[in-house]
C-alpha cells in the first residue's frame, strides 16, 4: 500500500532521470545547451534535495539545528539602538578641535569587531561604554546577574584589542 508520499518521490525520481536525460542529450558548445545544462543541473539538485527530505523528512540542508546557507547571514548594525546618538557631541565647541571621521579600513575593522561578538556581549558593551550604564544597572535591566554583565563585557574587549592588534 503506497501513501501520496511514496507515489510523490516515485513521480521526482522519475523527473530527475528525465532531466538527466536531457541533459545528455544537450552539446555543451553550443552557448545556448551550456545555459539549459545550468538550469538542469539546478533543477536535478533541487529534486535530489527534495526527494531526500521526502525520504527522511528532514531539510538536508540542516545540519545539527543550523542551516548551511546561514553562514551568508550577515547582520546589519547601522540602525542598532544601543549605540548612542552624537549629536550633542557635534553641537560642542570643542568639536572643531578634532576631526570625526573614520577611514575605508576603519570601518571595515569596525564591522568585523563587532560582528566577532555575542549578541549579549554586543549588548553589554554597548550598555556599559556607549550609554554609560553601570553593570549592576545593565544586569537589573537584561535580567542577568553582575558577574554575567562583567564577564560579557570583558570578553567583548579582549576580542577587541585582540581584533586591533591584528590591524595594526
Amino acid at each position: 500500500m503506497s501513501n501520496w508520499v511514496d507515489e510523490m518521490i516515485a513521480s521526482y525520481t522519475d523527473y530527475r532521470r528525465e532531466l538527466s536525460q536531457m541533459k545528455k542529450d544537450l552539446n555543451p558548445e553550443n552557448n545556448d545547451d551550456a545555459e539549459a545544462e545550468k538550469m538542469i543541473n539546478s533543477m536535478i539538485r533541487d529534486m535530489s534535495e527534495s526527494i531526500e527530505w521526502m525520504e527522511t523528512g528532514r531539510d538536508p540542508k540542516v545540519q545539527k539545528g543550523i542551516h548551511v546557507d546561514s553562514i551568508y547571514h550577515v547582520k546589519s548594525y547601522g540602525d542598532m539602538d544601543l549605540i548612542p546618538d552624537i549629536i550633542e557631541q557635534l553641537e560642542e565647541e570643542s568639536i572643531n578641535e578634532r576631526e570625526l571621521f573614520m577611514t575605508k579600513d576603519e570601518k571595515i575593522i569596525m564591522g568585523e569587531i563587532i560582528q566577532l561578538l555575542s549578541a549579549r556581549e554586543r549588548q553589554c558593551y554597548f550598555l556599559h561604554v556607549g550609554h554609560k550604564k553601570s553593570m549592576g544597572e545593565i544586569a537589573v535591566e537584561l535580567g542577568v546577574s553582575k558577574s554575567t554583565v562583567q564577564t560579557n563585557i570583558t570578553r567583548a574587549r579582549n576580542k577587541m584589542k585582540s581584533r586591533v592588534g591584528e590591524a595594526g
